[in-house]
């Protein structure tokens, strides 16, 4: 039996493609600014800022792969380019074989650091400072509400 697809009413396709902007554009600008002020990409600052906050710097692939929602290959060639610029390492895992780690640098830590006062810089000048505490309780909540039922749902 199939369902049919209930169509967006006008007022919910109208917040959804605002939304849908407002990510594609805060996401494009302040990837352009780390690249010019830090040389990190969105990816990079993502996988540093994740290691950055985990005990010992270190995720296996699996897990650091699910926690960007990243594909496998994407995980796969991102850290290779990474590891090729010092910023990461793999490591063999040795209580499973087909196991890896990634693991921040030094170099990695220190480009981390440096970068997240210029990205929380940009996150306060393009979004905080244009919404209300009020809006921001609010999106936040409907933010990790939609986050819990898509982690409930994961394959």
């Amino acid at each position: 039996m199939e369902e049919s697809v209930r169509p967006l009413a006008a007022e919910e396709q109208r917040v959804w493609r605002n939304f849908v902007r407002l990510h594609e554009k805060l996401s494009g600008r302040l990837s352009r600014t780390l690249q010019a002020e830090s040389s990190l990409s969105a990816a990079d600052f993502a996988v540093l800022a994740d290691l950055a906050d985990v005990p010992e710097g270190r995720r296996r692939y699996q897990e650091l792969a699910r926690a960007l929602e990243w594909e496998k290959s994407r995980m796969s060639h991102h850290i290779a380019r990474m590891a090729g610029r010092g910023l990461v390492v793999r490591e063999e895992c040795l209580e499973d074989a087909r196991g890896a780690f990634v693991v921040i640098t030094e170099q990695g830590r220190a480009a981390i650091e440096a970068a997240a006062p210029l990205h929380v810089e940009a996150v306060r000048a393009l979004f905080l400072d244009h919404v209300t505490p009020s809006e921001l309780r609010t999106l936040g909540e409907i933010s990790a509400r939609v986050i819990a039922k898509m982690d409930e749902d994961r394959p």
